[in-house]
C-alpha cells in the first residue's frame, strides 16, 4: 500500500516538532537525526506531486521499476523532486547542513551533537521543508 503524500507530508514537520522537543531536553543526537529524517519524508512527498502519484511505495512489489526509490540518498531524491537547481541555488546553506551532516547510519554514532549544530540543523531542515512542501 502506497503512503500517501498527505501523510508523508505531515510526518516530515512531526519530526521537525520532535527534533525541537529532543533540542529543549538536550538529547541532541536523536533530534539531528529526525532533522535529516524529516527532509527526506519531504522530498518523498515532493516526488509524489512531482509524478502525479497518490502516494509513495511502500514496497518494490507495487511498483518494481522503481527499486531505486527505496533510498536514503538525499541528493538522489532530491534529483527526483524536479526541484534541484531551485534548492541547491536558494537553500544551498541548508541544504549543505543537511545533506553533509546526516545520513541513515549517524543513529549508531556516538553522542557528540550540540545545541547549536542541532539548532542549526532544524532551521535548515524546516527551511528545506517549507520549501518542498505547499
Amino acid at each position: 500500500m502506497a503512503i500517501p503524500v498527505e501523510r508523508l507530508q505531515d510526518l516530515a514537520r512531526a519530526r521537525l516538532k520532535d527534533a525541537e522537543v529532543l533540542l529543549n531536553a538536550g538529547r541532541c543526537d536523536g533530534g539531528f537525526y529526525l532533522c535529516g529524517y524529516a527532509v527526506e519524508l519531504a522530498l518523498k512527498a515532493r516526488i509524489c506531486r512531482t509524478l502525479e502519484w497518490a502516494g509513495y511505495p511502500e514496497s518494490t512489489k507495487e511498483l518494481p521499476i522503481f527499486r531505486q526509490l527505496h533510498s536514503h540518498d538525499l541528493d538522489m531524491l532530491l534529483k527526483l523532486t524536479g526541484q534541484e537547481r531551485r534548492i541547491r541555488s536558494h537553500l544551498t546553506a541548508e541544504w549543505s547542513v543537511i545533506r553533509d551532516g546526516w545520513s541513515p547510519g549517524i543513529r549508531y554514532n556516538a553522542p557528540g551533537v550540540q545545541p547549536e549544530d542541532l539548532e542549526d540543523a532544524i532551521a535548515a531542515a524546516t527551511a528545506l521543508v517549507d520549501g518542498l512542501l505547499p
